[in-house]
């Protein structure tokens, strides 16, 4: 297969490989507070992940001037629309990584990442009102990622603006997210399953709570409340649905869409390890190493299977 077709299917979605590079980075950084680790790792992955992100940035800019017909039909597509903000959460989370290594750096990858997201928020809530071919069917978690987004804003934003700022965008998410939620457990009730490909994005259900707990976390001055316990614990809830269901997923084979993995189990480990900050209980201290420890070979998993792939040419493909 030539480059000039490889370019052509580069597919939006692979910015979810950064979500799970910095989501782990972050992950990383919460370890070293909790456990005092004297080696500096997080900086490593941090830096990798701008590197990478910056290399897929590159080709997606070339893919947009060599190939602006297949943008559209991105933007036209039910599913890979919501891959759009996976780019402006990107920079959200460059900016929650930086922000205790560059304040000034950090400020400028949140204030980018949140115009950009409310942009993207806007056109893809309009094209959802104004469409009139997308059908239940094609309901999945991806269709979350806008409303996460949201949700992320303030988990460096308070830092830098107005605390209503951050309110308005946590409450844009989490509305968005409670609708969406309803939706898809009544496309998954009462349709067909998903298709195989998308399983993994079963994951990010765990995301939206998480974050929310994160994001909440921040907004309510670093201290649990009974709502942040129902956040925290409904993540944790769904966590151990979908590992109830782990031969599901054992059974899957390599798709980019299994980097949906990553992020939301960082995210929960983070809110473990904030939950611990407060609570000091130990239970979560050590259910955040575990995950920890299982973070890092999901990374080294998925990071091997995703450069095989490259390699075997099986992503970046014309779809059937």
């Amino acid at each position: 297969m030539n480059k000039t077709l490889r370019l052509k299917n580069f597919p939006i979605s692979f910015y979810s490989v950064i979500l799970g590079l910095v989501g782990f980075t972050i992950n990383l950084q919460k370890a070293k507070e909790i456990f005092k680790f004297p080696i500096e790792v997080s900086s490593f992955f941090l830096f990798s992940s701008l590197f990478i992100f910056l290399i897929i940035t590159l080709f997606y800019f070339l893919k947009a001037i060599k190939f602006p017909e297949e943008i559209k039909k991105e933007i036209n597509h039910p599913i890979k629309i919501n891959f759009f903000p996976t780019f402006s959460i990107s920079l959200l989370l460059f900016s929650i990584a930086f922000l205790p290594l560059n304040s000034i750096v950090s400020y400028w990858f949140w204030l980018s990442g949140t115009i950009l997201h409310l942009f993207f928020t806007l056109t893809i809530v309009s094209i959802w009102i104004r469409h009139e071919k997308f059908k239940i069917k094609n309901m999945n978690p991806a269709w979350f990622i806008p409303a996460m987004g949201n949700i992320l804003i303030p988990i460096s934003g308070t830092s830098y603006f107005s605390v209503d700022v951050s309110w308005f965008f946590f409450s844009i998410g989490l509305f968005f997210g409670t609708i969406l939620l309803v939706i898809f457990f009544y496309r998954v009730f009462f349709y067909e399953p998903l298709p195989e490909k998308l399983l993994p994005t079963l994951f990010i259900l765990i995301a939206v709570p998480a974050v929310s707990f994160i994001s909440y976390f921040k907004l309510n001055g670093s201290s649990l409340d009974n709502f942040s316990k129902i956040l925290y614990y409904f993540s944790f809830f769904l966590t151990l649905l979908i590992f109830f269901n782990f031969k599901m997923f054992s059974q899957l084979k390599y798709y980019l869409s299994s980097w949906a993995y990553s992020f939301p189990l960082a995210a929960l480990n983070i809110a473990n390890a904030l939950f611990y900050h407060v609570s000091q209980a130990s239970f979560f201290k050590y259910l955040f190493l575990i995950l920890t420890l299982f973070l890092t070979f999901l990374i080294l998993f998925l990071s091997y299977k995703t450069l095989d792939a490259i390699t075997k040419k099986i992503i970046c493909v014309e779809e059937e």
